[in-house]
């Protein structure tokens, strides 16, 4: 399954805004700067997800973004199917069951392809930004993230993993 630079940018903020759910609406600029995303772009995206009541907009001088439901309530299927548009890697469910009926000599092998797109769906629909957050596999911090950014622009820097010893 490919997800657009859009969709991935779409569920960045709304993990940061799942992140500090409790905490207020959080400015645009903040959202940009704690996730290396292109403020421009985002708010695009933040305006999609307001306009599907995903968040909502708070506006003054404490005003920015909040999200309009808990992290538990936000499932991962939803923003990608409302940033990207269906969650099929290859095809809709509906044509590859098509294809089932009709391709004969190809039946099996459309038959694998409707099996990963389900399993793909069934994951994404399961999973919301609360499981994401509480996930033990963690996440890097925002420093981290902004350190491996700038190694990413310098391309006279390749990135190694650290193995915690010296020498």
């Amino acid at each position: 399954m490919k997800i657009s630079q859009k969709g991935l940018y779409a569920l960045q903020a709304m993990m940061m805004l799942a992140r500090r759910h409790n905490q207020g609406a959080i400015r645009i600029r903040d959202i940009a700067y704690e996730e290396s995303l292109p403020e421009k772009f985002l708010e695009l995206i933040l305006l999609e997800l307001k306009n599907a009541r995903m968040v909502e907009s708070v506006r003054g001088a404490k005003g920015g973004y909040a999200l309009r439901r808990p992290p538990s309530e936000i499932r991962l299927a939803e923003i990608i199917r409302l940033i990207d548009g269906p969650l099929a890697p290859f095809a809709d469910a509906e044509q590859l069951r098509s294809l089932i009926d009709k391709d004969q000599p190809h039946r099996a092998l459309y038959r694998v392809f409707l099996d990963v797109r389900d399993a793909a769906a069934k994951i994404l629909e399961n999973t919301t930004l609360a499981d994401i957050l509480n996930d033990p596999r963690g996440g890097s911090s925002k420093s981290e993230r902004r350190s491996r950014k700038k190694k990413q622009q310098d391309p006279g820097v390749i990135s190694m993993p650290s193995t915690g010893s010296k020498g």
